[in-house]
């Protein structure tokens, strides 16, 4: 399904929110400004803002709590961009040039700390407390994963258990971060806020599995993230830990060596076609399929609307994404 049919309860919340944006990335600082204005102009998806309102309605209505904390979240899913290109020495963001290949590293580090401290102060100004206990744990959990993955991508010895980990801390984290912001700006009901944060989180598992997954069955447009990149930044995701596991030592040993050679392009379709031979690819599947049950029975949480039957929606469409 469409994104733009599934955010259709919350389109005129979306351009709202864009005003809220635009405004909380504002800096007196004329070349501050400039580059904040760059980087607001890179709209993307806005999934995760999306989730924000999206939760908000189905729990009951949108505010200005809500605008602010899908503002804050927004902020830091961009600031963590802007830092994963400079440690990914990445050139291209969103299809437009990259923070760091225009202003050099310095500067992209030091926007993305000061995108960091402009959503802090977003609510530490207008008294958002949870908001910031929320997000700081999610912060917190998303750097121990970035540091764990880099060290595993350098030893090449991650097992199923520790992707899982990294990427519920690393991508699923800020997912229910989101849902969670949604649900305790619209109502104060703990048990609530636990259910879409448990929805959120399992809808992030599912996003960054399919992510993976894409590697390996092929991108039907371009993302500026091209087939085969985990491989060449050495890393093992779960269609090959899975592989990995099945396939006999011999052949498992000169897998691992075209990983360790960084992955060259000649060698990309023989790693595909060993997720592909030893199982890898419909496991990825299945498990994502389990993440997808997850998150749609925390959703039995809450009452029936419009806004539930986006979030319902959205498992489905994360689930069917192919780029």
């Amino acid at each position: 399904m469409d994104l733009k049919v599934i955010t259709q309860p919350i389109q005129e919340e979306l351009e709202i929110f864009d005003n809220h944006f635009r405004n909380a990335m504002r800096s007196k600082v004329a070349f501050v400004d400039m580059i904040a204005r760059y980087i607001v102009k890179q709209k993307g998806k806005r999934i995760r803002p999306a989730l924000v309102l999206l939760t908000a309605k189905a729990c009951r209505d949108v505010n200005d709590s809500t605008y602010r904390g899908a503002s804050l979240v927004e902020i830091l899913h961009t600031a963590t961009l802007i830092h994963d290109d400079v440690v990914d020495d990445a050139d291209t963001r969103r299809g437009f040039p990259s923070i760091k290949a225009i202003w050099k590293k310095k500067i992209a580090v030091l926007m993305g700390d000061y995108m960091l401290a402009k959503g802090l102060l977003l609510s530490l100004d207008n008294n958002d407390f949870q908001f910031l206990k929320i997000t700081s744990d999610a912060v917190r959990r998303m750097s121990e994963a970035e540091i764990l993955q880099i060290k595993k991508s350098k030893d090449l010895d991650i097992d199923e258990p520790t992707y899982l980990k990294i990427i519920s801390d690393k991508t699923a984290s800020l997912f229910g971060t989101c849902c969670e912001i949604g649900a305790a700006s619209a109502i104060p009901d703990e048990k609530i806020h636990q259910g879409m944060r448990t929805y959120g989180e399992n809808l992030g598992m599912v996003f960054q599995i399919r992510d993976d997954l894409l590697d390996y069955t092929g991108r039907k447009s371009i993302t500026g993230k091209p087939t085969g990149l985990d491989l060449k930044e050495k890393k093992l995701t779960l269609p090959l830990i899975h592989s990995l596991s099945k396939a006999p030592r011999n052949q498992s040993k000169e897998i691992i060596r075209i990983i360790k050679d960084g992955g060259k392009k000649k060698d990309l379709q023989l790693v595909v076609e060993f997720a592909h031979k030893f199982g890898g690819i419909d496991y990825t599947i299945k498990k994502a399929e389990e993440y997808s049950t997850f998150a749609l029975e925390a959703l039995q949480i809450l009452p029936p609307s419009p806004a539930k039957d986006s979030l319902t929606q959205f498992v489905g469409f994360v689930m069917g994404r192919s780029k």
